[in-house]
């Protein structure tokens, strides 16, 4: 993150800006949103920059940019359209003390000017660091359609009546009021009785929420999906926005971290296949605290939580404490890795069963019924499988597997840096020991032609 996003208190403060044009007078819309000191220095201004200064909304002075003319400035805006004279105005406001933005000139600005969505007091800014303007404008519009035109109303009604609302105690039980509020009794009251209705609407809803027994702890088992965040359920995200823990293992992405909200507490419970791991004992008992505290809690699981995610040993747990909870599927690794090979998991003529395997147990490599795994036309699954992939080749082989059989390792599964390496039972360990990352193993299928000849959608390695 290059440009660190901030909101500046601007009221009462010079924001200063040279240039009397088209690009001028684009800024000097945005900037007389504001409540700052606006002055304008140009001798030739656009005729509207001369009705504003008339309205008294700016000062205008008709002369040239010059030193001391941004002192005590908060911004200043270079926005002449003529490269050698805006980075004369950079010059002199920088050296007056003020952060510059020079028009269309992003490597040479100080700051940037993001597109922003209006709904004073929400501001909502978008920034690409200059990268892509066309994108930022259309996540512009597609939160304008989606954002109420009295949002900003209902956040004035409930900014003045912040002091009353106090009397709830800090964190949910607040944060519960508020949502309330804004997504369902504000609007209404509103829709019916206007500014009125929505303002005799809170003390409505405080009384109910004063009176209301404080909701009990929970936790929720939720399926993070592979690692896209596009492959989240509705659900899922929702829980996420609205936890006060997150209990998540090593393999949930980054990115699906980042949905949840920024007060809440993550916990990494994470696990590694013959590495260092938090006991399942320990993950129990975290559960079962927070929720004791009252928190809403959500056992973040790769994957499906009922897929090798030890979900009865926590269920049990959560039982035996008297936690009520709750399982919200995901979308199960395999599911999503045979979809980036362009395969089903089943076809007729090919196989009429699926089988899901893990690689290794708590006792180490586990056993399976390798005579019908070895059998022409098996389709499997295989989770946890890189360490233990020599053992794999030598008991189906060792069954009648022929060495030919296909198979293919999908690492990553859904991320940015997903690789599908396709192989055979013969020449499985040695492709095994290329992964660095999680995979999974799909025992009997290839990738279709159609996948392996898209670089830009998978990267098939060598």
């Amino acid at each position: 993150m290059q440009h660190f996003p901030i909101f500046l208190d601007t009221a009462g403060r010079r924001i200063v800006l040279a240039g009397g044009g088209d690009a001028a007078l684009a800024k000097l819309r945005l900037l007389l949103k504001t409540k700052a000191r606006l002055m304008v220095f140009a001798p030739t201004p656009h005729p509207q920059i001369e009705d504003w200064a008339a309205e008294g909304k700016l000062t205008l002075m008709r002369r040239d940019f010059g030193p001391g003319d941004a002192l005590c400035a908060a911004l200043a805006y270079a926005a002449t359209e003529d490269a050698a004279q805006d980075a004369r105005i950079a010059a002199h406001a920088k050296a007056d003390g003020a952060l510059v933005n020079i028009v269309d000139n992003l490597h040479d600005s100080q700051f940037i000017t993001p597109a922003i969505v209006d709904r004073d007091p929400v501001t909502i800014a978008i920034g690409t660091e200059g990268a892509a303007p066309v994108l930022a404008r259309a996540i512009k519009a597609d939160l304008e359609a989606k954002l109420s035109p009295v949002l900003g109303t209902l956040a004035r009604i409930g900014k003045a009546f912040r002091a009353r609302a106090d009397a709830l105690p800090m964190g949910r039980k607040r944060r519960d009021f508020w949502r309330a509020y804004y997504f369902g009794t504000g609007p209404a009251a509103f829709a019916k009785d206007g500014t009125d209705g929505a303002r005799s609407a809170l003390n409505t809803l405080l009384d109910q929420h004063l009176n209301t027994a404080p909701k009990p702890g929970a936790v929720a088992l939720v399926g993070a999906g592979p690692g896209d965040p596009e492959l989240l359920t509705l659900k899922a995200r929702k829980l996420l926005d609205e936890a006060d823990v997150v209990i998540h293992d090593q393999l949930v992405s980054p990115e699906i971290l980042e949905l949840a909200r920024r007060e809440a507490t993550l916990i990494h419970a994470g696990k590694t296949g013959f590495g260092p791991s938090m006991s399942q004992e320990d993950i129990c008992e975290l559960m079962v605290e927070h929720a004791g505290k009252g928190a809403q809690v959500v056992r973040l699981k790769s994957g499906d939580p009922g897929v090798y995610g030890r979900l009865d040993e926590e269920l049990d747990a959560l039982e035996s404490a008297g936690v009520p909870w709750s399982i919200v599927p995901g979308l199960t690794a395999a599911s999503a890795a045979t979809a980036a090979i362009g395969q089903s998991m089943t076809k007729r003529g090919r196989n009429t069963d699926l089988r899901f395997l893990t690689g290794h147990d708590v006792a180490g490599f586990a056993e399976q019924d390798w005579r019908s795994l070895a059998a022409p036309g098996t389709v499997a699954a295989i989770y946890m499988a890189k360490k233990g992939s020599r053992y794999l080749q030598g008991r189906l082989m060792m069954h009648g597997a022929p060495g030919t059989t296909p198979v293919t390792i999908v690492e990553n599964i859904s991320r940015a840096d997903q690789r599908i390496r396709p192989t055979t039972l013969a020449d499985l360990p040695d492709t095994a020991a290329l992964c660095t990352g999680p995979a999974v193993l799909l025992y009997g299928l290839t990738p279709r032609r159609a996948v392996m000849a898209l670089p830009e959608l998978q990267e098939i390695a060598q």
